[in-house]
């Protein structure tokens, strides 16, 4: 899921960006997070983000490794936080870096994203102030949305390793 962008335009605070901390911005060293591709009768859940940086933007749910947790815990964590989705959790479907820079070529934000290809468990997905839509999709309607880079082969890798449950 890279995502480069030069916002020599857009300034550093977004009004929505409560939870988001200050040091994650000009960071010192890169941010570890995990995604999950959820699987749910050969259906991908994707969800569209409500804030900046990737404010209208299809990506998976996911975030920030917390001191303490594996990545399991924290894959589990993120996508019950962010859809109140419970998954099962297998193996890495891929990874992605995001690395954004300021207009003075500055980073700005750095996460390296470790993606994970889950299966679906229980609940429905429920909307939040970071995620204004979740939709399940097929492979083919990926190609028609606005999402993060590399999300496709990311979503086939997992379907090609937890299979159409």
């Amino acid at each position: 899921m890279a995502f480069h962008q030069d916002r020599a335009s857009e300034p550093l605070a977004f009004p929505n960006e409560s939870r988001v901390t200050d040091e994650r911005l000009f960071p010192q060293r890169p941010f570890l997070a995990v995604s999950a591709a959820i699987i749910r009768g050969g259906k991908v859940l994707v969800v569209r983000r409500a804030r900046h940086p990737a404010l209208g933007v299809y990506t998976m749910p996911g975030g920030v490794v917390e001191a303490g947790e594996t990545l399991t815990e924290a894959v589990q964590r993120e996508v019950r936080e962010e859809t109140g989705i419970e998954i099962a959790v297998g193996g890495l479907a891929g990874h992605r870096e995001v690395i954004l820079r300021g207009a003075d070529g500055r980073v700005e934000r750095h996460f390296v994203i470790l993606c994970f290809a889950s299966r679906w468990v229980s609940g429905e997905p429920s909307l939040n102030e970071e995620l204004d839509e979740a939709r399940w999709v097929t492979p083919a309607e990926i190609a028609h949305l606005k999402t993060t880079e590399g999300l496709l082969p990311i979503v086939e890798a997992a379907l090609a390793a937890i299979g159409d449950t």
